[in-house]
């Protein structure tokens, strides 16, 4: 069920009870845990947490822990399956979910008792009404009695026809029902997509309550710049959040003039601008951002030889030597920096790259450190995703996870670092994707399958860095290919999960087309391509658009696909 008012029947709740909070891994899960944390600091609110990466760990975690608890915070999860009928959990056992993924099971919308819903309630949830869905058991009662009427004397013959003509009406009614609700919640379950940041929900529950910090409204903005970043939201939904945001920041980071008032230096800053749309380039090369971000990689056709003869242009348009360039960023001339962004706006304009401007988010700490959000979230998803084995399975999401407090700048630079040669990574296997016409069209979709042994394949087994391949890929070929109806495929990427199991990690995203709505119909797709072919599949990841599969049985997987969306 849906709360409504998320103070009362939420945060009161649980504030006197213990509570076991299971947290996605993905970075608005992430800062919607943080956000929560510091709330329960506030409020010495004794908890668990325990990340989980799917739907496996999320069972293993709660039978684990549900004699210990009877109150769990799911972030990021648990939203669109049948939480109770996975779970089965005693009466006595509450959930709260705070879940970005839609559409939201039916179930847990009309469960007035254990699921509790914490979800903003102007998103367009088109959740279909409760009689069309589900009937009561009287009415199935009824045609039980019904039936043990049948034997009845000859002189009641006529009651009897009666009956049976009844009877027949009613299971025809029945059938006819039946078969519109399967046509109502295929129409409603057809399509996955994403709602309001899970980070801003609880922002929004700390602002409620006057609780709110500075820190807390970052992470905030980090959340939703993370559903930016990764393309889950349409840009119209992205500025509308940001405007609401950005009320937030005024309203936190304002300045008086006179000296008394003002704050120290060594204060933490949030301010709105308008900022250039490459990856990283404050803490990079300029030149080695404009290769490694997708955009513009994409625009100027970087993979070939007259792609780099255009970034050549490009460059000398602006007036800006190789020397400058290539250095590093905060080794530029400061006479350069100054005007950096309108040089570069206007040279792109020329260059056909209208939209390399983005409103976005950036945070001083005193006068060395300047984040923008998209460096943060960057830096997060590859540590969090960091292939170099260190300890525990969770290291790497404590690691994620501490990188966003401001205390442990060292994690974060560490984590820009390995951003720095994920999206290298990303950006080299695209040129080869499509230097060496991997992408190939399969009929209603394009496909593209890593073979092993590919350099940094093993950084693709992991389902944040192969979806961020997947799009740029996409990206990618649409600028290249001359082939129109091509260009509005989508795309399915395979890349080897574990070689030793022979397994496959598949990921499937829309069209990449400007009037796209980000809304994905491969989820049901690949559950109906298994079931049909007895393909053995795993759904184990909470994006239900991204699946295991053993690799011998991906030849009839695809072929069913094909046929299925043809």
């Amino acid at each position: 069920m849906f709360i409504s008012d998320c103070r009362r029947e939420f945060y009161d709740v649980i504030v006197s009870q213990r509570v076991l909070l299971l947290v996605a891994s993905d970075v608005d899960a992430l800062c919607a845990c943080k956000i929560l944390q510091a709330l329960f600091q506030c409020d010495h609110v004794q908890y668990t947490l325990v990340p989980v990466s799917g739907w496996q760990e999320l069972e293993t975690a709660f039978l684990e822990h549900k004699d210990q608890f009877k109150y769990f915070v799911l972030i990021n999860c648990g939203a669109n399956v049948d939480l109770l009928e996975i779970l089965q959990p005693e009466e006595d056992t509450f959930f709260f979910v705070c879940d970005s993924h839609r559409p939201i099971n039916v179930v847990n919308v009309y469960n007035d008792t254990q699921i509790k819903l914490l979800v903003k309630q102007d998103d367009d949830l088109d959740v279909p009404a409760y009689d069309d869905i589900f009937r009561d058991e009287e009415d199935e009662e009824e045609d039980s009695e019904c039936d043990s009427d049948g034997s009845e004397p000859s002189e009641k013959r006529r009651r009897f026809e009666e009956d049976v003509i009844e009877r027949t009406m009613k299971r025809r009614q029945r059938r006819e029902w039946e078969a519109r609700r399967r046509e109502i919640i295929f129409d409603y379950e057809q399509y996955e997509y994403h709602g309001t940041s899970s980070a801003m929900v609880i922002f929004d529950l700390a602002w409620i309550m006057s609780k709110d910090l500075n820190d807390m409204l970052w992470w905030a903005i980090v959340g939703l710049t993370d559903q930016w970043v990764q393309d889950k939201i349409t840009q119209m939904k992205y500025v509308t959040d940001i405007g609401i945001l950005q009320r937030h920041v005024s309203r936190h980071n304002h300045r008086n003039e006179d000296e008394e008032n003002s704050l120290s230096i060594d204060c933490m800053r949030i301010a709105f601008e308008y900022d250039l749309r490459l990856a990283l380039y404050q803490h990079w090369s300029l030149y080695e951002s404009l290769c490694n971000t997708s955009y513009t990689s994409a625009s100027l056709k970087l993979w070939s030889v007259q792609g780099q003869k255009r970034l050549q242009e490009f460059l000398a348009d602006m007036g800006l030597p190789l020397k400058q360039v290539k250095q590093k960023f905060n080794s530029m001339d400061m006479s350069l920096k100054e005007n950096l962004r309108e040089m570069i706006e206007e040279s792109a304009n020329k260059f056909g790259m209208k939209d390399l401007r983005v409103q976005t988010f950036s945070i001083h700490f005193g006068f060395k450190n300047k984040f923008s959000a998209s460096d943060i979230v960057y830096a997060t998803v590859s540590l969090m995703e960091n292939i170099e084995k260190e300890g525990p399975e969770t290291t790497n999401f404590i690691k994620a996870l501490d990188s966003l407090s401001r205390g442990n700048l060292d994690k974060l630079h560490q984590g820009l670092d390995l951003a720095k040669k994920q999206l290298r990574a990303i950006q080299q296997t695209v040129a080869s994707c499509i230097c060496t016409n991997l992408v190939i069209s399969q009929g209603p979709f394009l496909y593209c399958s890593l073979m092993e042994g590919t350099p940094d394949v093993k950084l693709f087994s992991k389902p944040v860095s192969l979806c961020l391949l997947s799009k740029y890929l996409l990206k990618s070929f649409v600028c290249s290919t001359k082939n129109k109806r091509c260009k509005l495929l989508p795309l399915i990427m395979a890349a080897p999960m574990d070689v030793e199991q022979g397994t496959v990690i598949m990921v499937g995203i829309p069209p990449e087309t400007e009037s796209s709505d980000k809304k994905n119909f491969f989820g049901r797709a690949f559950e109906k391509a298994a079931d049909s072919t007895n393909s053995r599949t795993l759904h184990n990841h909470f994006d239900m658009s991204i699946i295991e599969l053993k690799t011998e049985d991906r030849s009839k997987f695809l072929d069913a696909l094909i046929s299925l969306l043809s």
